[in-house]
């Protein structure tokens, strides 16, 4: 992809590449890089919702901030449906599975709020019914602004189309508990064009979420992450020497991997608030090697820039593998050039003995990383499965360089502040 000119004039980069040979280095079950195993007893935060996607409260600088002593997250959620005909099997019994594989098409941002950083209690929806202009409200990022409890949510607004967006409210706090106000106006930030990412016209399995704004502690510029496919038709790509890099003899085949094009996009903010973006060239392309990069984030340490996103074993390439969860590159500057820790990118994967207990790992400055329960076999042999839809026990790494080390494993859905605010 060739660099292009936009108002801030030529843009200062090529993307990165996660390239074939990287992720041949990516092996399961190594400990270092592998989640603990997920007990089938595990506690469920709600009977009468679904959770998965978790964003907690944070700051423009990524710091999991608390508010008046109270942790806040917000949550993709969905209804649990017990009773409801539609999901009853043939035998008059709940039929989890199913209730939970349809979650996506029904997905609403909710908020829960905590003394402890565990402990959770549902607050309820952020927006009103009607608010958000699409059928669903997909997952993104909520910033506390400032001393007055202001909360800039941007999301991702799905079908029709994809569009990211944010809505401004503001959190009130009693010494019972937190509410939400406000989130009453949706604003439409941008889509995908079509020439640096991929839109639903050339590919309907396309991908376009997961705005993650920040600040660059080097520059000072207003930035956001995003999920993304690399512009072009579905199938036209080309796997070249790049995109396979340096393999052993044998595995020059890369067979249909022209298919899986995922990216990680970045956009600059033209104005303060976050109100006007222009998108610029991908930081990182995966083409030939995975379709998704989902929810990508930082964690700035030591001069570096650690990029984390998460990614599935279904969307692997043609003669690739890994397992779900999360990976990372680093870089010394925002523009890169990223290379995969461990190098392999692999940081935090699930055991091949419960390939999908959890999912949508979210890497924390303080070295935490919270995800949600999938499902859990209750068996020997795997057939049977513990669905989740709530939060996963905490892990602790340690970042050191260009390599990562499993190191610690907290509560469920441990998500301690690191930093508190008072409000005025």
């Amino acid at each position: 992809m060739k660099s292009t000119t936009g108002k801030f004039g030529k843009t200062p980069h090529q993307p990165s590449l996660w390239t074939r040979a990287d992720a041949l280095k990516v092996h399961a079950d190594d400990p270092t890089t592998t989640q603990p195993l997920v007990s089938a007893n595990f506690p469920v935060l709600s009977d009468e919702v679904f959770i998965w996607d978790t964003m907690p409260l944070r700051d423009i600088d990524g710091n999991i901030t608390s508010v008046d002593g109270w942790s806040v997250i917000f949550t993709l959620t969905a209804d649990r449906h017990p009773n409801d005909p539609q999901y009853l099997d043939q035998n008059g019994n709940y039929d989890v599975i199913r209730d939970w594989n349809d979650r996506h098409g029904r997905a609403k941002m909710y908020y829960w709020f905590s003394r402890t950083g565990k402990d959770w209690k549902l607050g309820g929806r952020v927006m009103a019914e009607g608010v958000s202009p699409t059928v669903r409200e997909w997952a993104g990022t909520p910033i506390l602004l400032n001393e007055q409890g202001e909360v800039d949510l941007y999301y991702t607004a799905v079908t029709p189309g994809a569009t990211i967006v944010k809505v401004r409210g503001r959190v009130v706090t009693t010494e019972h508990g937190v509410s939400l106000v406000g989130f009453e106006k949706v604003k439409p930030l941008f889509e995908a064009d079509g020439k640096m990412y991929q839109t639903e016209a050339q590919n309907a399995f396309w991908g376009f979420r997961d705005p993650w704004p920040f600040r660059d502690p080097k520059d000072g510029k207003l930035y956001m992450l995003f999920e993304g496919n690399v512009a072009g038709e579905r199938g036209s790509h080309k796997v070249g020497k790049a995109e396979i890099g340096d393999v052993p003899p044998g595995y020059e085949d890369v067979g249909n991997s022209r298919f899986q094009t995922a990216c990680v996009g970045i956009a600059v903010a033209r104005d303060e608030d976050g109100d006007d973006w222009e998108m610029l060239p991908p930081l990182l392309t995966a083409v030939g090697v995975n379709d998704q990069t989902e929810r990508p984030h930082f964690v700035f340490q030591d001069g570096k820039y650690y990029l984390f996103t998460i990614s599935h074993t279904f969307t692997y390439a043609d003669g690739v593998t890994g397992p779900d969860g999360v990976y990372g590159f680093v870089a010394d500057s925002l523009f890169g050039p990223y290379v995969p820790l461990n190098g392999s990118g692999l940081v935090l994967g699930n055991p091949s003995s419960q390939p999908f207990q959890t999912y949508s790992h979210c890497v924390m400055p303080n070295g935490l990383v919270t995800s949600f329960i999938d499902s859990v076999p209750t068996d020997n042999t795997g057939t049977q499965i513990r669905i989740g839809g709530t939060e996963a026990p905490t892990v602790g790494i340690k970042i050191k360089g260009q390599q990562t080390f499993v190191v610690a494993e907290y509560d469920y859905g441990y998500i301690p502040p690191m930093l508190d605010v008072t409000l005025k």
